[in-house]
């Protein structure tokens, strides 16, 4: 098995509190445990490995049939005797309303080229990272019984859900950070996950200065719920959106609603109207799937539905924050382990990562071969930096904008896309988060229709009726006023049926007129997610006029957004007019040009005739772009975030010591 180098971050600290509410940080020597692993069993293929040695043997491993858990039982008094441990096989779930496999119905704007060559890698290709933080509640330090027992618990449950992401999904789960309530918990903590979820939520904004991508609190409550978690669908890497609550079971158990919270997270859906209609059949015939909503045991999988909604839900513009590799790692410099550390010039991974990757030639035992510059980052080809204005990864929609290598480097920058307002879809839309945002989109992803004419908003929404308003005031729908209505209750043509996400609450609301010398339809339906959040109205950054945008059912002037200026800009002008203003407040320079205002006229080298134009082996963004399955409806997720619930185990499965 390989050490778990990978699991922990080199800022990552422990935050632990004392009887007067004090706080003491733990450094990373002092919290680090270098004793976390990952694997497979000898000779057989099909196996795999997730274990901590901290404080005994605990964990959970596969012989690619059968999947075993194996904990220590707890003792009442420390010793230097060793502990006897407890191997279990899971089990599926026997509780009256939980599904059987076999009642699982069977499947049946472009931009011009910035150079010749390109480097690009498509969003599922590239790794990513997820930065995580966990927060233990007062009720999991007393039932681990120490802030060592704890800590150790928690890591080993991230340590195996970071097995599942790693392997299927390309992506990494690294901790960095966590915090143990040892003195009372800093939230109410109640058996409802939702409003646990909503607490924690608003402490992490105001109390929490740790960076994170998203962070969870690990509860040692058992939640009063048909759910083990609940978490916000989308909400990677937004500052109120981005966590999750999971409440007391075995490591197993935890390790498995982890990965469906963090799933939820990152776009992935339960979609029973898909399962029933054969769509999802999930692969694994013993276990069943991860984002299954079927309460089996210890899911290992993730079926081909929920990798296609994190590809869509990358491809949309969401989880820009797990781009960013973490420059190194806590534990001590290890080769192999895919990191560049102290000592090492390079570090393209195991010996089948360096394989897969082409670093083989480049990177001989973490030192760089021979003349070699760099090994396997994206902006390394043939052991050499890519020339400067290459292509390393493409604009995923026409709201983002490409990365391109610097020339001397091996690292491609940042993922950003365009600043908010940028006009799109042929200036029908606006961008907004990444996103292209206009009322037939929203309906698309909705309903899978196109949004009503204008009449219907200037005629509805001004009533205040259940058929056309600006929200709710009590028990009172609420007018609109005349130049909000395009910002208020969404109308769209001849929906029927139920919505591509979330549940209808009440009837579709739909209302005709003869306009024009035509009739025009117009529907609507309050449509909400589990947390009580609303698809139904029109979303913020949507166009409502010329130079104008909604927020918050209200039709406002663009300027009203403050959004920040490039250098080089003003006057109509953006960027010296040869770039774009990225969301971070800098300019992306067009070809040929450079410097902070994108000024400086400074052409790209003209790449030596070789006869073939080569290309790299990996698949250039344009190949990404997949199919409807799932697509258009994640852009309402991403956006809205609404509460995902993660599925409840076994009780005896989620009640083991270990």
């Amino acid at each position: 098995m390989e050490g778990g180098n990978n699991l922990l971050s080199s800022g990552y600290v422990e935050i632990h509190y004392s009887d007067n509410n004090n706080s003491r940080m733990l450094t990373p020597g002092e919290a680090g445990d270098h004793c976390y692993y990952k694997g497979h069993i000898r000779g057989e293929e099909e196996s795999w490995v997730a274990v901590s040695t901290c404080h005994g043997l605990s964990g959970a491993f596969s012989d690619g049939t059968f999947t075993y858990t194996i904990y220590p039982q707890q003792q009442k008094t420390k010793n230097s005797h060793p502990w006897p441990h407890v191997i279990e096989k899971a089990r599926k779930c026997k509780e009256p309303g939980c599904k059987h496999l076999q009642e699982i119905p069977r499947s049946s704007k472009i931009r011009r080229k910035r150079q010749v060559r390109s480097a690009a890698h498509s969003a599922l290709s590239e790794t990513k990272y997820i930065e995580l933080m966990v927060v233990n509640d007062w009720r999991m330090f007393q039932v681990r019984q120490s802030v060592g027992l704890t800590s150790s618990y928690a890591k080993s449950v991230v340590n195996l859900a970071d097995s599942i992401f790693r392997e299927q999904l390309n992506t990494s789960i690294v901790l960095v950070a966590m915090e143990t309530w040892t003195s009372g918990d800093k939230v109410a903590v109640s058996e409802d996950p939702l409003q646990t979820l909503a607490d924690f939520m608003k402490y992490r904004s105001t109390e929490i200065p740790e960076h994170s991508d998203t962070t969870y609190l690990f509860s040692g409550r058992t939640f009063k719920s048909s759910r083990s978690g609940a978490a916000y669908f989308g909400g990677i890497c937004s500052p109120t959106k981005a966590g999750g609550v999971i409440e007391f079971g075995s490591i197993t158990a935890m390790a498995v609603t982890l990965a469906q919270t963090l799933g939820q997270n990152l776009g992935m859906m339960y979609n029973r109207p898909r399962l029933a209609a054969g769509d999802c059949r999930c692969p694994d015939l013993w276990l069943g799937c991860i984002m299954e909503d079927t309460g089996y045991y210890l899911p290992q999988k993730f079926s081909r539905c929920s990798t296609d909604e994190y590809r869509q839900f990358l491809q949309n513009g969401g989880g820009k924050c797990l781009f960013n590799k973490p420059n190194k790692l806590l534990d001590a410099p290890s080769c192999g382990n895919g990191f560049v550390e102290v000592g090492e010039e390079c570090d393209c991974g195991s010996p089948t990562e360096c394989k897969r990757s082409g670093a083989l030639n480049c990177c001989k035992k973490c030192t760089l071969s021979h003349d070699a510059m760099c090994s396997d980052e994206l902006c390394c080809r043939r052991c050499k930096y890519e020339p400067r204005g290459t292509v390393c990864r493409e604009p995923i929609n026409e709201c983002d904008v490409p990365e391109m290598c610097p020339g001397d480097s091996s690292v491609c920058p940042a993922n950003l896309h365009k600043q908010d307002g940028y006009f799109c879809d042929n200036e029908q839309g606006r961008c907004y988060g990444g996103r292209c945002k206009t009322r037939d989109r929203q309906c698309s992803a909705l309903w899978g229709r196109n949004a009503s004419d204008r009449f219907c908003y200037e005629k509805l929404n001004i009533e205040g009726t259940e058929k056309g308003n600006c929200g709710r005031d009590g028990d009172n729908w609420m007018q609109c006023s005349k130049p909000d209505v395009l910002c208020g209750y969404l109308l769209c043509s001849n929906i029927s049926g139920l919505p591509r996400i979330g549940e209808l609450n009440g009837d579709i609301t739909s209302m005709s007129f003869y306009h024009q010398n035509r009739y025009i339809d117009c529907r609507g339906g309050q449509v909400m997610l589990p947390d009580g959040s609303g698809l139904g109205y029109v979303e913020d950054g949507t166009p409502c006029g010329p130079n104008m945008m909604c927020l918050d059912r209200k039709c406002l002037s663009a300027s009203t957004f403050n959004f920040s200026t490039c250098p080089g800009s003003g006057h109509g002008v953006v960027c010296s007019d040869h770039g774009v203003c990225s969301n971070e407040g800098k300019c992306i320079c067009h070809s040929d040009w450079t410097g902070k205002d994108c000024s400086v006229y400074d052409p790209l080298p003209v790449p030596k005739a070789t006869g073939v134009v080569e290309r790299s082996k990996g698949p250039s963004g344009t190949n990404i772009i997949i199919g409807s399955i799932a697509g258009a409806v994640l852009i309402a997720a991403i956006v809205l975030g609404g509460t995902g619930w993660g599925f409840k185990n076994i009780r005896r499965g989620r009640s083991g010591g270990g």
